[in-house]
């Protein structure tokens, strides 16, 4: 095995909030262990047209409490072609780059696995989005800043609710996963929440609005994206069988990104950034770096990058037992 000594890291995909906090992690950890560390700024993009510079001690400095990426992140097109990834190659061996640490989601797991497989270099993942659907980690970087983001957004619209007697349906992100709906419509009381892994009981939820306490000066449904109907339908709806209910809509949209990442996404990138360089010294490839009780464990991209669909049904009980 080729000695590892100079590193390169990335990030890309969808932003998440602390991912900043995990560049910090991989370039001080790689210098802590005497490598020399790049960073490449967009993503794959970056990585097909050279895009690369080198980083020290103070090119992170006081980006930890930083929301976004300093590497910036994009959608490369190029890179899902066997020439762009050619061209990717040869851009990291002319600096003498050795391995890389990526980190994103399940679409930069999958670029990374078919870079592993055709050009044999070492590469370690950081789970980093906001979705909290990948296997192998209990908790993806951003989720938590992420939901909390909104719990902060409902509870404001939650007074103004109280002011007007309104039922506001808010709309919040997760294009192929609940997790945020669910866990914040836990956290701010919500009357229900409609998430795309779970098929929507409209009978149920109305007749849930129609038991619940007359007495009630506001009532929230939380809806994430990736529901098949959206908040504005779902409101319509609601609006049709309650005609006496004064409904909104709140689409939190990319508010959900951005942000000071909270400090249990800090420490969680500050982990995982440490862990991802010292794998790459062990020998490890082809891994993603996540947290499973507590402890830092290791997870095949194959397997890592399966969409989490399997939804707690004890939280979508809890959700329907305390909106009474």
């Amino acid at each position: 095995m080729k000695k590892i000594e100079n590193i390169a890291v990335l990030t890309s995909g969808g932003d998440a909030p602390g991912m900043n906090a995990a560049i910090r992690a991989v370039v001080r950890a790689g210098i802590y262990n005497g490598l020399n560390v790049f960073g490449i700024r967009r993503g794959y993009d970056g990585l097909v047209h050279g895009d690369i510079i080198p980083m020290d001690a103070k090119s992170v400095a006081n980006i930890i409490q930083r929301g976004g990426t300093v590497l910036k992140t994009a959608r490369s097109d190029e890179f899902r072609t066997y020439e762009g990834r050619r061209q990717a190659f040869e851009n990291i061996q002319k600096l003498g780059i050795d391995a890389l640490v990526v980190i994103g989601g399940d679409g930069t797991f999958t670029g990374a696995s078919k870079f592993i497989e055709e050009f044999d270099i070492p590469i370690i993942g950081i789970p980093g989005t906001i979705d909290n659907d990948l296997a192998g980690t209990d908790f993806t970087i951003g989720y938590d800043t992420a939901i909390n983001t909104v719990v902060d957004a409902v509870d404001k619209i939650r007074d103004t609710a109280e002011s007007h007697d309104r039922l506001f349906v808010v709309e919040v992100m997760g294009r192929d996963s609940g997790l945020i709906a669910l866990r914040s419509g836990i956290s701010t009381g919500a009357e229900a929440v409609l998430i795309p892994e779970l098929e929507v009981d409209y009978d149920a939820i109305m007749k849930r609005l129609d038991k619940t306490r007359k007495n009630k000066s506001s009532r929230i449904i939380i809806v994430a994206e990736g529901d098949k109907e959206g908040g504005l339908v779902v409101a319509e709806k609601i609006q049709e069988n309650f005609p006496h209910y004064d409904v909104r809509v709140s689409i939190l949209g990319h508010i959900q990104r951005g942000g000071k990442p909270t400090c249990m996404d800090r420490v969680l990138a500050s982990r995982l950034g440490v862990a991802s360089v010292e794998a790459l010294l062990e020998g490890r490839r082809g891994e993603m770096a996540g947290l499973i009780c507590g402890q830092v464990q290791f997870t095949p991209f194959s397997k890592a990058i399966k969409h989490i669909d399997k939804i707690n049904e004890n939280l979508t009980r809890i959700v329907e037992i305390l909106s009474l």
